[in-house]
């Protein structure tokens, strides 16, 4: 099995009618353009004719890797998070650079430039909106395995640490909630869960 393989389950095919919670953008205003990310003001209007205002906050989007050996290592880094101001263990992971890039290939560059390994076969678990109540941002979920090790190659600026956990043990941190990352913690337990079905 080669490449990148898609494991997401099969769609119901069920149709849902969302009209009826359907807002309406009548205008919108540009407040924030920055390097990674933009901020705009919105009015909408509700289904129950009503105007509000949205604030929300648009990106090109992610992707993170969960990168495993064949003993049951994961890849994993620790890195200083200065909107929390604390070093988070989390799975590799990068914006997109542009919003045309494929998810895939960013994964594939993060992977490399963070800790160094190569990954024979990538798998597609999905994407995920951490915060859709604020931001667009879709976070592109791969897991990888028959890994080739090789050296680091982090972007100016970057400093992390590249460390292995066993994935029972990060399961258990995730239970405990010693594993804050979001994006960490769906793929650690999304990879188990699999893992336990004999699918990866």
């Amino acid at each position: 099995m080669n490449g990148q393989e898609s494991i997401r389950p099969e769609k119901t095919g069920a149709q849902t009618d969302e009209s009826h919670l359907k807002e309406t953008k009548i205008d919108s205003e540009e407040i924030f353009s920055g390097r990674i990310m933009h901020i705009q003001r919105d009015h909408v209007r509700l289904v129950d004719g009503s105007v509000t205002t949205r604030e929300v906050l648009r990106h090109t989007g992610a992707a993170c890797v969960i990168p495993i050996t064949t003993d049951g290592q994961v890849l994993m880094v620790r890195q200083w998070r200065y909107p929390v101001d604390q070093a988070l263990l989390e799975i590799p992971a990068g914006k997109l650079d542009h919003a045309k890039e494929a998810p895939l290939d960013a994964a594939k560059r993060e992977l490399r430039e963070e800790t160094g390994a190569v990954a024979g076969q990538w798998y597609d678990l999905g994407v995920f909106y951490g915060a859709p109540a604020y931001t667009d941002e879709a976070v592109h979920i791969y897991a990888a395995k028959d890994l080739t090790m090789g050296e680091q190659h982090l972007d100016q600026g970057e400093f992390l640490d590249c460390t292995s956990v066993p994935l029972e043990k990060l399961v258990q941190m995730a239970l405990q909630g010693e594993l804050p990352d979001g994006k960490t913690q769906l793929a650690v337990l999304k990879l188990a869960e699999l893992r336990r079905r004999g699918i990866f």
